[in-house]
């Protein structure tokens, strides 16, 4: 049995290593290191597959989250709700821009925004809503576009974990996640679905005037050489970067295909064990059909009921099974973010999920015998 790894990213180059090589060496043979010939080639074949009128390549997909609200004109002291339960990149935006974060709870089964909560949040200094498609699921996007457009709130995406999710609205249309909300922004790091081999980020909109200032400001703020109309950074995705995503974007599918696979044959193991609790989808297709894109899943986490999870990630490690705890300290309680404000009775999910989820390995190079290696362990710690 090859060695198992949480993200087996040679593996995955080994499939398309002459695509791969070649379209690096094209780059070094042109010299057009920044905004060369295949980042412009990316931008249109990822609008081409979201379906979305604007992709807007930058440096890593913290930037793009900033570089997005920067763009919708946020003040210092506007407010911008999101979860609790997620990487502190989405918060940490908000409060290098001097705006106001509003942490609130999240779903128990799907660990997307909880939509009460955001109801219960938003005041008058209210200006927009991250929702974060968490592990690679959708949020609640139909209900939370409802709520923006009553309050006259914006609604920023962060779907770094999602790209490539489909979500499916009450009447049966689908629309892919990262271009349903005002913008959105994403991250290519090396083990997202969708990753390059170093940093990388894009901001999404079918906004035109959005677009537009966007493109200034991902290049210090300017649309002619040395012009700087607005305020701006310095983000720009390299064309190396660029050359690997693109040949890896027309195998994004088949990559979500085969981690939807590995998901499916967890679940079966874990099946109606009452310690174990699976991964949930909000459409209630737990089965996790091949032809169902609501779930890409870039972690497989799952929840133990009555374990001693820390003890759980010990026992796999020293079987040389890799695994994750994504996340072990709720946003509300890191020491950048506290705020007396926070009611801790607030939280009831989040602060339960970080004593009981654990992300197993998901990449798209998973084979049966590593899956029934990792499940078998698994099960012995659980039953014992």
């Amino acid at each position: 049995m090859n060695k198992i790894q949480m993200v087996d990213l040679k593996g995955q180059y080994e499939g398309i290593k002459n695509r791969v090589d070649r379209s690096i060496q094209e780059v070094i043979d042109s010299s057009a290191f920044i905004n060369g010939a295949q980042v412009k080639e990316f931008q249109k074949n990822l609008e081409n597959y979201l379906g979305v009128k604007h992709v807007i390549p930058c440096a890593n997909g913290t930037d793009a989250l900033q570089i997005a609200m920067m763009g919708l004109g946020l003040k210092p002291g506007d407010e911008v709700i999101t979860a609790d339960f997620t990487f502190a990149a989405t918060v940490e935006v908000i409060a290098l821009l001097n705006l106001t974060p509003v942490l609130v709870d999240v779903d128990s089964e799907t660990f997307n925004i909880d939509i009460e909560a955001v109801k219960q949040a938003i005041t008058p200094k209210t200006k927009a809503i991250i929702p974060v498609h968490l592990f690679g699921q959708c949020a609640n996007m139909e209900v939370i576009m409802e709520i923006a457009e009553a309050h006259n709130l914006y609604v920023i995406e962060d779907n770094a974990q999602g790209i490539g999710a489909e979500y499916t609205y009450s009447n049966g249309k689908k629309q892919k996640s990262g271009t349903i909300g005002h913008v959105a922004s994403t991250s290519f790091f090396p083990s997202k679905n969708l990753g390059c081999y170093g940093d990388g980020g894009a901001v999404f909109t079918n906004n035109d005037d959005l677009a537009h200032t966007i493109r200034g400001i991902v290049n210090h703020g300017m649309y002619k050489r040395y012009h700087h109309d607005v305020v701006g950074v310095n983000s720009r995705l390299d064309s190396i970067q660029a050359a690997v995503l693109d040949a890896k974007l027309p195998h994004l599918d088949a990559y979500n295909k085969a981690r939807r696979n590995a998901a499916r044959k967890y679940n079966k193991a874990f099946i109606n064990h009452d310690k174990i609790e699976t991964p949930k989808m909000a459409n209630g297709c737990n089965n996790i059909c091949d032809h169902c894109d609501c779930h890409v899943f870039h972690q497989y986490t799952l929840k133990v009921k009555g374990v001693d999870r820390d003890a759980l990630v010990k026992y796999l490690n020293s079987k040389d099974i890799p695994c994750g705890v994504y996340y072990p300290i709720p946003l509300h309680k890191q020491k950048a973010y506290a705020n007396s404000k926070y009611n801790d009775a607030n939280f009831k999910v989040t602060n339960q999920l970080i004593k009981e989820v654990i992300s197993l390995p998901m990449h798209t190079e998973l084979d049966d015998e590593q899956i029934e290696y990792i499940t078998n362990n698994f099960l012995e710690f659980i039953n014992e």
